[in-house]
Order: C-alpha cells, then sequence, then structure tokens
C-alpha cells in the first residue's frame, strides 16, 4: 500500500521556510538518537517498514545494526541496497510481511509510516506483525504525529472536512491518537511507552522553533506531558530476556 499522491502548491507549503523546515528534520533526528540510545543494544537486526529513501540509519548505524528496508514495490530498498544503506530489502506492505519469519529481528521501525497506513487500513495487524517478527527483548520504534497536539488537531479536523489536500497536500496524513497507539502495543502483547519527540513545528519559524527546544527536554519524557507532543515516539518492547 502506497502513499497517496501528493499536491504540490499546497496552502501550507506555500507559507513554510524550507530552512525551518530542514531545521526540524535535523532536531528530530538528533532527538531520535537522544531518546533511544538508552533503549536499544549496541547493534543487531533491524526492519524499517515504509523505509522510503531515508530508512533511519541515523538511528541504527552500519554496520554495527544490518538493516532490512521494505516499500510497496522495491525500487527504493534495491536502489538503497546498491548503494550500501541497506543490507537487504524487499517489497511488501506492513501487516502483510508474511514471507519474513518469525522472531527474526531485534528492532521493527516504523518512522513516520503509521500515519499513513492507518488511511487505508487498521493498525492492530501492523502491531501483531511487529511483535511475531521481534525477537524476545527487541523493540517496535514508531515515530508518528501526534492527534493531541493542537497542530494535530487542526489538521484531523482538516482532513475530515476534505481539505487535507488543499491545506497540506494529501488526504493521508492522519495524526494519530495517543491512547490508540498504547493501546494497539498493549493489545500485540508488547510493553510501550510514550515519548515527545518535540512540540515543535517544522512550518514554524527557526527562532520559534529553537527557542521551544527546551520544552522537548524538559516535558518530552513525562508521561502526561509526552501525549501532548507534536511528534510522538512510541517504544513497546517484545517481554523477554
Amino acid at each position: 500500500m502506497g502513499s497517496e499522491a501528493y499536491q504540490p502548491g499546497n496552502l501550507l507549503d506555500g507559507l513554510s521556510s524550507r530552512s525551518a523546515m530542514e531545521l526540524q528534520y535535523e532536531h528530530l533526528r538528533e532527538r531520535e538518537r537522544e531518546l533511544l540510545a538508552p533503549l536499544l543494544p549496541t547493534g543487531g537486526d533491524v526492519l524499517s517498514v515504509g523505509c522510503g529513501w531515508n530508512p533511519g540509519r541515523h538511528i541504527f548505524p552500519s554496520p554495527a545494526w544490518r538493516m532490512t528496508g521494505v516499500e510497496p514495490e522495491s525500487e527504493k530498498p534495491d536502489a538503497l541496497v546498491a548503494e550500501g544503506v541497506l543490507d537487504a530489502g524487499l517489497a511488501g506492505n506492513a501487516g502483510q510481511l508474511d514471507s519474513l519469519p518469525d522472531a527474526s529481528f531485534d528492532a521493527v521501525l516504523y518512522r513516520l509510516v503509521l500515519h499513513h497506513v492507518v488511511f487505508q487500513v487498521p493498525l492492530e495487524p501492523v502491531f501483531a506483525e511487529a511483535a511475531r517478527l521481534l525477537r524476545p527483548g527487541g523493540l517496535l520504534v514508531a515515530v508518528e504525529p501526534g492527534l493531541w497536539h493542537p497542530v494535530g488537531a487542526g489538521l484531523a479536523l482538516a482532513n475530515r472536512l476534505g481539505a487535507g489536500p488543499a491545506l497540506h497536500g494529501t488526504p493521508d496524513d492522519v495524526p494519530l491518537s495517543p491512547r490508540g497507539l498504547r493501546a494497539n502495543a498493549r493489545a500485540a502483547g508488547l510493553d510501550g511507552r510514550l515519548r515527545a519527540v518535540t512540540y515543535t513545528w517544522r512550518r514554524m519559524p527557526a527562532a520559534v522553533q529553537r527557542a521551544l527546544w527546551p520544552v522537548d527536554r524538559a516535558l518530552g519524557s513525562r508521561p502526561r506531558a509526552a501525549a501532548l507532543g507534536h511528534t510522538l515516539l512510541l517504544t513497546a518492547r517484545r517481554p523477554g530476556s
């Protein structure tokens, strides 16, 4: 299942600064490394589902981590394998990776993927699949936009009104409920915890983003405050050693 076609020239793209957006992307990568470093082993096997062109090597560096990338079509994984970014790649969809054996990964990564998947299918089978693929003690990692942040709530309203493509370029950019993410992890038998990667938004002016960065570190790991983040980090561990 691929993402819906993106509509260039949407309202928010026209109002956004490319440099401010790049600043946000780099901050996200830094925060993801910061939050995940204490939770991950020093290496192993990781599956990046919906890997795109940026499969998450900033979190799972080579060669310590052997990374397999999945996309609905094989073009991107094949190219990344040829470039040495991925160790292996295959075509497939989240929740339908039956060809992969049970307990074959130490981590399963969904980075900015599930909020597109949920536009097409429920997330319950996706979480159940991650639990199947994880080794005992392995970690599901999901980085997704949050519904309870004011921006997430606004985008969700725009989607319900049918204004998603005109406002932000696509109908399948669906902010996710913190409660729903935790519930899906629990239903799959995974021990989940939620953190806020950031409360900032890529379309904020750079000065505003920088001013809010201390809030990310002050509140992002507090359970109640984390649920209000713009970008959420769900980590969910499969029981076992």
